[in-house]
């Protein structure tokens, strides 16, 4: 069984993608360099708003996660894992992370990537505030 979601967000001058565990998108508009795990601001989705189904996959021990990011034809790719604790509930972060640590701002875990494994040339491309991203999620199990 496999269920997509496509979510649309932002560049920011602010992002350094330099955190070592951890991506987020977020819904919120503003960033301090201080967020050095944010890749993508202004989302057009959050955890309310994604199809009951793809949580319900997401929420499946073993379920494999890809999530693909696409800012004016630059692709990464990072495969990580759903699991049965996921609460999937924050109105609008979404974090990846490369360790097994859950709370309600968690979309995986265990993933091959964290913000500061982005190539740079992504991470430039994500630090204009004009660009579009566009985040692909799959899930399969």
């Amino acid at each position: 069984m496999r269920a997509l979601e496509s979510v649309n967000a932002f560049g920011h001058k602010n992002i350094r993608a330099t955190h070592k565990t951890t991506l987020e998108i977020t819904k919120k508009k503003e960033l301090s360099v201080r967020g050095d795990c944010i890749i993508a601001v202004s989302a057009d989705k959050g955890f309310p708003e994604f199809q009951p189904n793809f949580k319900e996959l997401l929420r499946r021990d073993g379920a494999r996660v890809n999530i693909q990011i696409d800012v004016g034809g630059i692709i990464e790719t990072i495969s990580a894992f759903g699991d049965s604790r996921l609460v999937l509930a924050h109105p609008t972060d979404l974090v990846v992370r490369k360790s097994d640590y859950i709370c309600g701002r968690t979309l995986a875990i265990r993933a091959d990537k964290a913000a500061r494994d982005l190539s740079r040339e992504l991470v430039a491309a994500l630090q204009n505030p004009m660009h579009k991203v566009k985040i692909t999620l799959t899930v399969e199990v």
